[in-house]
C-alpha cells in the first residue's frame, strides 16, 4: 500500500466520510442495536463545527479512514476532562483495514496532543471493539474504567487513555 497521509478533512469529503464510517461501523457489527447513532456517524459537517475530523489518505488521494478530535468542555467530548484531548468515531474502510490505517490516525490524535501540550488523550469504545482495543494497547493506551459509561443500558463504552 502506498503511504499513509493524514489531515484535516475537506468539506468536499465530508459526505465519502461519514459513508465510510457507517460502512465500517455496519461491517463490524457495531450499529446493529444502536439505533439512530449512524445519522451522528454520517454528520461529518456537524462533527467539524465543533471538533476536528482527520481524514487518511492513500497515494491516490483517496479517504481511507478518519477521526474525530475533541477537545475536553466541547460539544463532541465525551469523557475528556481538563488538559485532555479526546479522539471518537475513528473508522477505517474496510477495503482499508489491516493496512496501519487505523495506527496511523491513532498516531496524528497522539501528534497532535503533543503539540497542543495536553497530558493525556482519552476514548471510549464499544465493548466489542477488541481490534480496536487491541491497536490501542499495542501503542499504549490503558483502560480507564473510572471513565467507562454508557449511553443506553445496552451500548456499554469502555474508556481509555495514555499519558503523552
Amino acid at each position: 500500500m502506498s503511504e499513509i497521509r493524514v489531515r484535516i478533512a475537506r468539506p468536499e469529503e465530508y459526505a465519502a466520510i461519514g459513508e465510510l464510517t457507517v460502512e465500517a461501523y455496519t461491517a463490524g457489527g457495531h450499529l446493529a442495536d444502536d439505533v439512530g447513532y449512524d445519522a451522528s456517524l454520517r454528520d461529518v459537517a456537524g462533527r467539524a463545527a465543533t471538533a476536528e475530523v482527520l481524514a487518511a489518505t492513500g497515494g491516490e488521494g483517496a479517504v481511507l479512514g478518519s477521526v474525530t478530535v475533541a477537545e475536553a468542555g466541547t460539544p463532541k467530548a465525551e469523557v475528556a476532562r481538563a488538559g485532555e484531548l479526546e479522539f471518537r468515531m475513528l473508522a477505517v474502510s474496510p477495503a482499508a483495514q489491516g493496512r496501519g490505517v487505523g495506527e496511523a490516525l491513532t498516531r496524528a490524535v497522539l501528534d497532535l496532543a503533543r503539540e497542543r501540550r495536553v497530558s493525556r488523550v482519552v476514548l471510549s469504545s464499544r465493548d466489542r471493539m477488541t481490534t480496536a482495543h487491541r491497536l490501542y494497547e499495542r501503542l499504549g493506551f490503558t483502560r480507564a474504567p473510572e471513565s467507562d459509561w454508557a449511553p443506553h443500558p445496552d451500548i456499554p463504552l469502555l474508556a481509555f487513555a495514555m499519558d503523552v
